[in-house]
């Protein structure tokens, strides 16, 4: 199932770069990414109530609150200045360098999650990073 719902979103992905590229044009970038936010933060609860998972929440671990809000500042971050560098750069430019993050991320796991770092994870990063160099120069 894992495999499924990556692939769903790397397709929502795509979608969330157009999309708003067509909507930031004339909205302060902040604002926009406001908006997104609420409208995340409202889908979300929605899920967690049709589900019933709030009555995992006296669960959670402080270390995993910590790691959880951490996560959203940076979720935080990264959007408002994903949205900043859409509305003034090609979508075409700034996806790919976004997407960077997917090197990061194998570095970062390597670093602390001791997570494996194989000569075909090298690889890949290897040619994502040149992919991606490729396409914004």
């Amino acid at each position: 199932m894992w495999l499924l719902f990556a692939i769903l979103s790397s397709v929502f992905a795509a979608l969330t770069s157009i999309l708003a590229k067509i909507g930031i044009k004339d909205v302060n970038s902040n604002l926009a990414t406001a908006i997104r936010t609420a409208v995340v933060l409202i889908m979300s609860w929605g899920i967690v109530f049709l589900t019933n998972a709030q009555k995992d929440m006296g669960q959670i671990s402080r270390k995993s609150w910590i790691f959880l809000i951490l996560s959203g500042l940076a979720t935080g971050a990264s959007w408002l200045c994903y949205y900043k560098a859409l509305q003034t750069g090609e979508a075409s430019k700034v996806v790919p360098i976004d997407k960077m993050s997917v090197v990061l991320t194998l570095v970062l796991a390597f670093i602390f999650l001791h997570e494996q770092f194989t000569t075909k994870s090298l690889i890949g990063c290897i040619l994502i990073g040149a992919g991606t160099l490729l396409m914004v120069l």
